[in-house]
């Protein structure tokens, strides 16, 4: 029975390996194969003699894929054994304590995050890079040496600063974790969606499939980067005796190091980082999926030796799960302000870190048709941090025949009017400006403090006064009455007071603050402001065509085709009307005393990448002081870019555009320059 029962267990976990591993394409969350892993663990723990070499708990990883040549690691490239909270942890440094010869002696830690990756090992010969491989099976691996020159962050060379003390070691074998950060993951996905290619599930598949490319430069477009942590061969070098020490000449030799790496003196500092990265982790550029712990003294550590191919002298910490399984049961569809249609999946509850979820966003229906999500699917539900948890796809290898697709709304569910798609958009829209829902989203957005910043008039607030009759549109919000607010239930003489205090000081918000409120799609406070500064006042826009809209740096068509369509809206001038009756501010207050002279007055930049001397936010509010205007994308009405270090596609788009590409001190010569024009003048 027992017999049976680890054979089974070994099967399905060497099936779920590759398919994760080899396939990319797994059926079962990172948590679901943790519990089976664990019970085969424990029950060849019970029973020794049943274990067998392909056992998963005796090797380290998947077979490499034969489209790479096969290297062979001058040591095993080892996985850690699990934790997965501080009780666990505790029960590892008893365990190991009883192999010490003092189980209660001192020992001090490393904590390192660990990286959801592909871990890569790295080949350096008299400070040259000569081969990068993955891990594969843990002996063998895959040759993609090519594949890891693409990556910017990895040396050429060691040490990497020419002006170092340190020689160049004549060997030095190290391990590192390959990964994309997440914000250049969200880009990534999005220009492949664009392209018409699939998204890829998640950041690690991605850097996996990057680096497993047999055109290295297809590799050497993607944003991959590395960290690099350990040792594992070197020749004619000393390696610290240390793990702390062993990161600092890493990085002293330029590999990059995560520098959220800690050293703790004890076992409470590591439970209390735990905590704290747990706390943390969605706030990181990169996904981790736990910390990595280990005995700071590495020979000590390594005499510990190995619990099957486990070394005792290390352990990962894992975080509670952000990934599960569970039934898409149904799909309701929701109504935003601007009257998007929003479907969100309705889920067989399932826990995820900690917290039952029941909805899950499915984003639109463009991108449900590209994933292919069908009521009735098995699917993958991610909760990061505080974000909505949301599907990231379907098993469709569960599929039993049952399942059914997600049709596309042709009515608003609210109000039933018509649904519409405008060309080019993938969001379906309710057109009816009088929806009750979309009303209260609108009525919402329009007192909230990104607009008209009105104070104690919530989302709760709007609702009642919209189911009582008071607000039909956003204009009626001018126009409430004391006598009308005290017949409300909840509502007494101080609340009734205090909100018609608030809508009367709204009044003297500035044009731009007016625009952003009336919720036009694509026009926030950044496209109000260019939109007024170009035109000076709502008036002038209402009149203006689509290409002279289009003209506007900044404006671009999606944009122009909204504000014409909002403003040739009956009901939507009607709205207008009210709001000027009401004297709000229309038009942009004229400065007495314009900078004609300023030295940028007249340009428009692009900012990109780092700079030496100041922030994004500071270089803006510089150039704008100086009478210069800062737009987000290139254009070829752009007047210089302004590039600091790791500058991106805006770069190249520079580049090709012909726009002139100046750094920071170029910036503050172009200054002096026309200050000294103006002085000659």
């Amino acid at each position: 029975m027992i017999a049976k029962k680890i054979a089974k267990l070994r099967d399905e976990i060497n099936y779920h390996l590759y398919r994760y591993h080899v396939l990319d394409a797994p059926v079962i969350s990172d948590a679901e194969y943790d519990v089976l892993f664990r019970e085969l663990a424990a029950l060849e723990a019970e029973h020794p003699e049943l274990i067998t070499p392909d056992s998963p708990t005796q090797r380290a990883g998947a077979e490499p894929l034969d489209a790479f040549e096969k290297v062979t690691h001058p040591a095993p490239i080892l996985s850690l054994a699990n934790a997965f909270n501080v009780e666990d942890l505790r029960a590892w440094r008893a365990r190991i304590g009883r192999l010490l010869p003092d189980p209660e002696m001192a020992l001090a830690y490393t904590v390192e995050p660990k990286l959801d990756g592909l871990s890569v090992v790295l080949t350096y010969r008299d400070g040259l890079f000569v081969q990068g491989a993955t891990r594969g099976n843990g002996e063998v691996g895959e040759d993609i040496t090519q594949n890891l020159r693409a990556i910017r962050s990895l040396p050429p060379r060691i040490p990497i600063d020419p002006t170092s003390e340190l020689p160049p070691p004549p060997l030095l074998v190290v391990r590192g974790e390959a990964f994309f950060p997440l914000d250049k993951f969200e880009a990534f996905n999005l220009a492949r969606m664009e392209a018409g290619q699939p998204a890829y599930m998640n950041p690690r598949n991605a850097a996996a499939g990057s680096l497993r490319q047999l055109d290295p430069k297809i590799t050497a477009v993607r944003p991959l980067t590395l960290y690099v942590y350990d040792f594992i061969a070197w020749g004619g070098v000393d390696a610290p005796e240390t793990q702390w020490d062993r990161l600092a000449l890493l990085r002293g030799y330029g590999f990059p190091v995560s520098l959220d790496s800690r050293y703790c003196p004890d076992l409470a500092c590591v439970a209390a980082a735990y905590e704290a990265w747990h706390e943390k982790r969605n706030q990181l550029n990169y996904e981790v999926d736990g910390i990595v712990v280990k005995i700071n003294d590495r020979p000590l550590a390594d005499s510990l030796g190995f619990v099957g191919k486990d070394p005792r002298g290390a352990i990962a910490m894992k975080f509670p799960a952000q990934e599960q399984t569970t039934k898409l049961l149904d799909v309701q569809v929701g109504v935003g302000r601007t009257g998007a249609l929003a479907p969100t999946a309705v889920l067989e509850p399932v826990e995820i870190g900690g917290v039952i979820v029941r909805h899950a966003t499915l984003h639109n229906y463009d991108e449900i048709a590209r994933k292919d999500i069908r009521i009735g699917d098995t699917v993958f539900v991610k909760r990061a941090g505080d974000v909505i948890p949301y599907i990231v796809g379907p098993v469709a290898d569960l599929r039993d025949g049952s399942e059914r697709p997600i049709e596309k709304p042709s009515r608003c569910p609210a109000c039933g009017e018509p649904a519409v798609q405008i060309e080019g958009e993938v969001a379906i829209y309710c057109d009816n400006p009088a929806c009750p829902e979309q009303l209260a989203r609108r009525v919402e957005y329009f007192v909230s403090r990104a607009a008209m910043d009105i104070d104690t008039f919530g989302g709760q607030t709007a609702v009642l006064l919209i189911e009582k009759g008071l607000i039909h549109d956003i204009g009626d919000i001018y126009y409430l009455s004391r006598d009308g607010l005290l017949a409300l239930e909840g509502f007494k003489e101080k609340k009734a007071d205090n909100l018609l205090a608030g809508i009367e000081a709204s009044k003297q918000q500035p044009a731009d603050r007016v625009l952003t409120a009336l919720g036009i799609r694509y026009v926030g406070g950044v496209v109000a402001r260019l939109l007024l500064d170009a035109l000076g006042g709502i008036d002038a826009l209402a009149a203006t065509s689509q290409e002279a809209l289009e003209a506007i740096e900044g404006i671009g068509p999606g944009t122009a085709v909204h504000i014409i369509t909002w403003f040739a809206n009956e009901k939507n001038r009607r709205v207008l009307e009210k709001l000027r009756a009401a004297r709000l501010n229309f038009a942009v207050e004229k400065q007495e005393s314009p900078q004609t002279t300023a030295p940028l007055a007249g340009l428009t930049f692009v900012i990109t990448g780092t700079l030496p001397a100041m922030s994004r936010n500071q270089a803006k509010a510089f150039i704008e002081q100086q009478g210069g205007k800062v737009t987000g994308s290139v254009s070829r009405k752009t007047s210089y870019l302004l590039a600091g270090e790791k500058a991106g596609g805006k770069l190249t788009k520079a580049q090709a555009l012909g726009v002139p590409v100046i750094d920071e001190a170029a910036l503050q010569q172009l200054i002096l320059d026309a200050n000294q024009k103006h002085t000659v003048r």
